[in-house]
């Protein structure tokens, strides 16, 4: 029997399948993962980047631990503040001051044989039964408790400023939570282009000016117009509030997201159903500078399930490149004491 000889018909491997006219337009769903391929596609799709921008750029990621380390830095400043404010004096040192007080009234009182009047012996004496308390003294009023804290408003010391630069309709309808309200027409008047906190915040060190829009067209447009104009610490959100909310669906923005901004047709089906049409007319974002604790653990949530695939991924390609490694190992330690048995002369 030759071993030249091939295995089958070479027509089998020219033969293709037939196409069907009626399916010619459906196009595979297949998800091959993390490859260049997608990763290339995703950026079409979502971004637009320009090799003349003079601005920076700011991740959706990053922008995500940014909230929660500013969260967690405010509420344990709250919470410092509060055991402070709280905390009550040292029993001993105020036993200590009675002592002192009380020695050297009685040390006055023997030297000058007059009885001194201060607010801690009157109190005693009168505690006692020795004399009463004078009138004509002043009595220290009590001290009124401070104002409550204002929780409601922007984190204190922040070290970004959000703007969106749409519309105000646009903003009043959907908003990322903590953003002010920046329309691109600000940049366009002669007088009082900023506002008081753009100033607050332009080019002072340690603080960052972040601007967004739907999908970074007019984002782009008003970054490149404020960085002329002298602006070294701006940066735009990548991706803008469509990327956003692919992201992070929940705890991010406050009310309605556009519909340019869902993923697909069948996502905004399934939001029309979901909420009733008079609901959605009705239904208006909310201006709030805080994040509540259910968004934090939600934004927090969706941040572990971004970061975590990737480093089980590698992780799961170094066990299978150590595996690969110890099976060519023990087969390469196997064949070479193969050799050295069949090498042994016989006995």
């Amino acid at each position: 029997m030759s071993f030249n000889r091939g295995i089958g018909s070479v027509k089998y491997m020219e033969k293709r399948t037939p196409k069907n006219p009626k399916y010619q337009y459906v196009k595979t769903k297949l998800d091959t993962g993390c490859s260049l391929t997608n990763y290339l596609d995703d950026i079409r799709r979502n971004y637009k980047y320009r090799k003349d921008e003079i601005f920076k750029r700011l991740g959706v990621s990053t922008f995500a631990q940014m909230i929660l380390q500013v969260a967690s830095v405010s509420e344990l400043n709250d919470i410092e503040d509060d055991i402070d404010s709280h905390r009550p004096e040292d029993c001993l040192s105020l036993a200590s001051d009675a002592d002192s007080a009380c020695h050297s009234d009685r040390s006055y009182a023997e030297h000058t044989g007059e009885m001194c009047h201060s607010a801690r012996s009157t109190l005693l004496s009168v505690i006692s039964g020795v004399g009463e308390l004078s009138r004509e003294e002043k009595i220290s009023e009590p001290k009124l408790p401070d104002a409550p804290k204002q929780t409601d408003g922007p984190y204190p010391d922040c070290p970004y400023l959000l703007l969106d630069v749409r519309d105000r309709d646009h903003y009043d309808r959907c908003h990322i939570i903590s953003a002010h309200s920046f329309p691109i027409t600000m940049l366009s008047r002669t007088m009082d282009s900023y506002t008081k906190e753009v100033r607050e915040y332009r080019n002072v060190a340690g603080r960052i000016v972040i601007l967004y829009d739907d999908d970074e067209r007019i984002a782009s447009q008003a970054a490149t117009s404020m960085c002329q104009r002298g602006f070294e610490n701006l940066f735009i959100l990548s991706g803008g509030l469509k990327v956003l909310y692919k992201k992070f669906p929940e705890g991010m923005t406050t009310g309605p997201v556009p519909t340019s901004c869902l993923a697909s047709p069948a996502s905004l089906r399934a939001r029309k159903s979901s909420v009733p049409q008079q609901q959605q007319q009705i239904q208006a974002a909310e201006e709030r500078w805080r994040f509540t604790s259910d968004e934090l653990s939600k934004i927090q949530e969706e941040l572990e399930e971004m970061l975590i695939p990737s480093r089980l991924s590698s992780r799961m390609s170094t066990i299978s490149t150590q595996s690969r490694a110890s099976s060519a190992g023990s087969r390469l330690s196997s064949s070479t004491a193969g050799r050295v048995q069949s090498s042994r002369p016989w006995k």
